[in-house]
């Protein structure tokens, strides 16, 4: 039996990838498709999860024993886990941005003689990078200048004071301190 399924990004809208395994494959074998047909690094840790409707994770597949009491990628055979249409599973690809592959069992046909499995099906979009470094907390830094120059006074920058209230730009507040001030402003 064939399983057929669809994978999504979240990141991506266009991004769509449709696959079809045998029944017997693993999802070690998935995992090993996904990289491929994404031309990602396999050195990389990936987990697949099965979710809830709402693509709650539950239980977790790893590529290695981790010792966790969590089944193994290859133990994980696709006629064993999926039970159901529209059975859901997250693949995480990328553990430190927490960035996924939301996977669905879209239904099952017979075998095709000849076509070789597991295939990809339909590709559409371009795939997710597999690893984001920095996440926005580099761009906050980015703009940042050292310099071990402390001795030259002619590179020293203004204050803040001076660079925004150079006396022409201020304007005259009302005297808050004078309940009678406040009360001429509101009318």
């Amino acid at each position: 039996m064939v399983y057929k399924f669809v994978v999504l990004s979240d990141e991506d809208e266009s991004f769509v990838r449709e696959f079809e395994f045998l029944d017997t494959h693993t999802l070690l074998d998935f995992h090993n498709m996904i990289q491929d047909e994404l031309e990602f690094d396999k050195s990389q840790m990936a987990s697949f999860f099965m979710a809830t409707d709402n693509w709650e994770k539950e239980e977790e597949f790893t590529l290695f024993d981790m010792g966790t009491g969590s089944s193994t990628m290859e133990v994980a055979v696709l006629e064993d886990i999926i039970f159901r249409k529209n059975q859901k599973l997250i693949y995480v690809f990328d553990f430190f941005n927490e960035r996924s592959l939301f996977v669905e069992y879209t239904g099952e046909a017979k075998e095709i003689d000849g076509r070789e499995y597991p295939s990809c099906t339909n590709s559409k979009g371009v795939p997710p990078k597999q690893v984001i470094f920095g996440g926005t907390s580099r761009k906050l830094y980015n703009n940042i200048v050292v310099s071990d120059d402390d001795d030259d006074d002619d590179d020293i920058e203004p204050e803040v004071d001076e660079l925004f209230l150079n006396g022409d730009d201020e304007e005259t507040l009302p005297d808050f301190e004078n309940i009678e001030n406040l009360n001429e402003d509101e009318e």
